[in-house]
């Protein structure tokens, strides 16, 4: 039941744009008490047909700008193969803080984007 429950959630926030993932590595690591590299790969498993979907409803409302799109996927794909060389050789302990320290930054960008736009 847990497992449904996350998915869902992890589901709509995925679809509103916000990052599902992040709640979903969230959610396995700290109440279903997963590894750190478990949680991260099965939130790449969530991730393949969560953005399947969202990349047809942003194509059929036109949102896609496709040059962008293109450069940003390149670049993306090869970041990706550094970033999981990067992971699997790191120990679970570093990886939960050096994605900790991210969740930080992100966060505080927010903060201050969110308290910029009430000025």
């Amino acid at each position: 039941m847990q497992n449904v429950l996350i998915g869902t959630i992890s589901g709509i926030v995925s679809a509103m744009g916000m990052g599902g993932g992040t709640i979903l590595i969230l959610c396995l690591s700290l109440f279903l008490g997963k590894d750190q590299h478990v949680a991260q790969g099965a939130n790449l498993v969530f991730f393949v047909p969560t953005s399947i979907i969202s990349i047809f409803m942003n194509i059929k409302h036109k949102l896609v700008k496709w040059k962008t799109g293109l450069w940003v996927s390149a670049f993306g794909v090869a970041s990706a193969l550094i970033g999981a060389k990067i992971s699997v050789a790191l120990d679970t302990n570093r990886l939960k803080l050096y994605f900790g320290i991210f969740l930080l930054f992100i966060a505080g960008i927010e903060i201050i984007t969110f308290f910029k736009k009430k000025t």
